[in-house]
């Protein structure tokens, strides 16, 4: 699959919400879309799942264009901001009335989506009781039903434990393994970083900066803890990714290509230091 965002303009009420975007994405990738709430992330997946009009530019899925070629993706699975189903079902009940929908998953399937987003098969609570948790897992599971070609989630870590995040990790890496095309929007920085092979900045409509991921072999992983702060670090060698927590206490994760020639140097400045 390839998608093409064509100079993707969209306004409301006189704000541009989308800011004459243009990018690519392949299968067997996953992108990441970072920005603070009202940078545009959520609505740019909107544009591209069909679900709205753009005032200028297009969407073309595999060369065709959304709104008249084709009205939506033909293969798509999505979870966008929080999660709706029906509350008098059950979980694995909502599955079955998507998968009837389309009917290109079996109850086999719906059976195994569930132990993967680590929902019991066999529980009959109905969705209004499900904890927020619950309903973001069951929000990935309908995502990934029917392995489609697309999967689009966003902010899907919201409201999940560190055992739900480890989760999100292995399904995301599966369905990139699969060949799926995966975007993922993520408040998280660390779990964005780590689970993207590109990630696109956005802020007020507009991507700002592009940058893909190019580990190789060999490579460790630097972990300082730092004090908040204006901290910047800038053209520090060849440093390949930089991940900065905004807390009291800010983490930082720096990947080196030769990290023992820059190791003593990196002392000079952060005093505690750890090696992974």
């Amino acid at each position: 699959m390839r998608i093409e965002l064509n100079d993707v303009t969209k306004s409301i009420g006189g704000q541009m919400i989308l800011n004459h975007i243009t990018l690519s994405m392949t299968s067997g990738k996953v992108y990441g879309f970072q920005g603070i709430n009202g940078s545009g992330k959520t609505m740019l997946m909107r544009a591209i799942i069909g679900l709205i009009h753009l005032n200028e530019g297009d969407v073309r899925i595999d060369g065709k264009k959304l709104g008249k070629d084709i009205e939506f993706p033909e293969s798509v699975g999505f979870l966008l901001e929080n999660p709706t189903f029906l509350d008098r079902y059950s979980g694995k009940d909502n599955l079955k009335l998507l998968a009837d929908i389309r009917g290109k998953a079996e109850e086999s399937r719906i059976n195994e989506v569930l132990r993967i987003v680590g929902l019991d098969v066999q529980e009959k609570k109905k969705y209004k009781k499900y904890s927020l948790g619950m309903k973001q897992r069951l929000g990935i599971a309908a995502a990934i039903l029917e392995m489609p070609d697309l999967i689009i989630l966003d902010e899907p870590a919201n409201a999940l434990d560190m055992s739900g995040v480890e989760m999100l990790k292995k399904i995301i890496q599966m369905e990139r393994e699969r060949g799926a095309l995966v975007i993922l929007s993520c408040h998280d920085a660390v779990l964005l970083q780590e689970m993207s092979d590109v990630i696109f900045e956005i802020e007020q409509g507009k991507i700002l900066s592009v940058k893909e991921k190019k580990m190789e072999a060999g490579k460790y992983a630097f972990w300082w803890t730092l004090r908040s702060g204006d901290w910047e670090i800038s053209s520090f060698w060849q440093i390949s990714r930089i991940i900065k927590y905004p807390w009291s206490w800010e983490f930082l994760k720096i990947f080196l290509p030769e990290p023992e020639r820059y190791r003593q140097s990196f002392r000079k400045y952060v005093p505690e230091t750890g090696c992974a």
